[in-house]
């Protein structure tokens, strides 16, 4: 499993957006490996509609519905057809408590994905939350040129894996991930799949990066 962040990149939005998720489907189904654009609300309506793919957000917002002018509802995302949403990136932190508040009344069949930093907010709290997905980054390491979160936390995230192993909850791991050396490995320490998107997204040929990612997935 490889999930595609779009961000906020020039490259990533507008029509942009909709090639790369073209690019992500391609590769997806000829690989056999699931790739998931993770994208801008903005976007999401225009990429299911064209491609029927599944689609992701890169975050939502902790109301369900009524008042909250501007926030984005992960009610009305999975009413038009959105799979699901990242939580808590460390570019898009929420305090603990809406965390919690949000995934005890996260939409049924709306995926969730929820970032962790440190195995010590699985011990504080995170392991005591319910997600479908678990995501293990590093805010450091992020669009790292010479490190990744498998270089340099490769004994966190076994033991991140282990854990959420007992639960049967996947874990991806992203931060600095720019090979499929890196994706290789992650899966080697027992990780379902990585979060990547600088080194897809701003290459000058994202469709030749993602096919070497989805190489090592030997399916």
């Amino acid at each position: 499993m490889i999930v595609v962040n779009f961000k906020n990149y020039q490259e990533s939005f507008g029509d942009g957006a909709l090639e790369l998720a073209k690019i992500c489907k391609k590769v997806g189904e000829k690989s056999k490996v699931k790739i998931i654009p993770l994208v801008s609300a903005l976007d999401a309506g225009l990429i299911k509609e064209k491609l029927g793919i599944e689609v992701w957000l890169q975050s939502v917002d902790p109301i369900l519905e009524g008042r909250g002018n501007g926030f984005i509802s992960p009610l009305k995302a999975k009413e038009m057809g959105v799979d699901g949403s990242l939580l808590n990136h460390s570019e898009h932190r929420f305090k603990t408590g809406t965390v919690k508040k949000m995934l005890k009344s996260w939409p049924k069949g709306f995926k969730s994905m929820l970032c962790i930093s440190s195995f010590g907010q699985i011990e504080r709290w995170a392991g005591k939350v319910k997600s479908d997905f678990v995501a293990y980054e590093v805010k450091s390491l992020i669009a790292s040129k010479d490190k990744s979160i498998i270089s340099e936390k490769a004994e966190v995230i076994k033991k991140i894996v282990d854990f959420y192993k007992k639960k049967k909850v996947g874990v991806l791991v992203g931060s600095g991930i720019k090979s499929d050396k890196d994706v290789k490995e992650a899966l080697e320490l027992g990780a379902k799949g990585v979060l990547a998107s600088s080194a897809i997204v701003k290459a000058k040929d994202p469709e030749k990066v993602l096919t070497k990612f989805v190489a090592v997935f030997g399916v």
